[in-house]
C-alpha cells in the first residue's frame, strides 16, 4: 500500500514537472495564449497580411555575419514581404525589433542557444533555405532586423530599418 501511495504521489509529481514544463516551453516559444500575443506584439509593428504586400524585399544572409543590404527605408504604415535567402553554411536568423526587443531577445537566445523560431516576427533560416516574412511597420522610427544566434549579433549580423512618415 505504502508503494502504492509513493507510486502515485512521485508520478503526480512528475506529471506536475511535465506541465510546468510544457507551459513554459509554450509560453518561451510563444504557443500559449498570452505569450502567443506578446510574442508577435513589437513596437516595430506588427504581423502583416498578404493582400496588404506593395513591395517585397530580397535580404541574404551570409556567414560573414551579414545582411544584404545592411539598410532599408519603409514607409510607416507599409507592409512588406521579406524573402530571406541564407546563403551560409551555417544557420541564422532574422527578426524585427526594436533596440530593446533585440536586447532581450539576445539574452534568451544566450540562455537556450539551439531555439529555432518559426514566429510572425522571427524567423530561423537554415543553410541553403529560403523563408518569406511578412511584416507592416505600423509608425515611424529607427528598427532593427538581427541574428541571434550566438556570436552572430555582436558580430555585426544586423540591418538598420528606417521607418520614415
Amino acid at each position: 500500500m505504502k508503494t502504492r501511495f509513493l507510486l502515485a504521489v512521485m508520478a503526480t509529481g512528475v506529471a506536475g514537472l511535465v506541465s510546468a514544463a510544457v507551459s513554459a516551453d509554450e509560453k518561451h516559444h510563444g504557443h500559449g495564449a498570452h505569450a502567443h500575443h506578446a510574442a508577435h506584439a513589437s513596437a516595430a509593428g506588427k504581423p502583416g497580411m498578404a493582400a496588404a504586400v506593395r513591395r517585397t524585399i530580397k535580404v541574404v544572409m551570409l556567414d560573414s555575419m551579414r545582411y544584404e543590404p545592411s539598410s532599408i527605408t519603409v514607409k510607416a504604415g507599409e507592409t512588406v514581404r521579406f524573402v530571406v535567402e541564407n546563403k551560409g553554411k551555417l544557420t541564422h536568423e532574422f527578426g524585427i525589433g526594436t533596440p530593446e526587443e533585440q536586447a532581450a531577445h539576445a539574452e534568451m537566445m544566450q540562455a537556450m542557444p539551439g531555439m529555432k523560431h518559426d514566429e510572425p516576427n522571427v524567423i530561423t533560416v537554415e543553410p541553403g533555405e529560403t523563408k518569406a516574412l511578412i511584416w507592416q511597420f505600423t509608425r515611424p522610427g529607427t528598427f532593427e532586423i538581427a541574428c541571434h544566434v550566438p556570436g552572430h549579433y555582436p558580430a555585426g549580423m544586423k540591418m538598420t530599418v528606417t521607418s520614415a512618415k
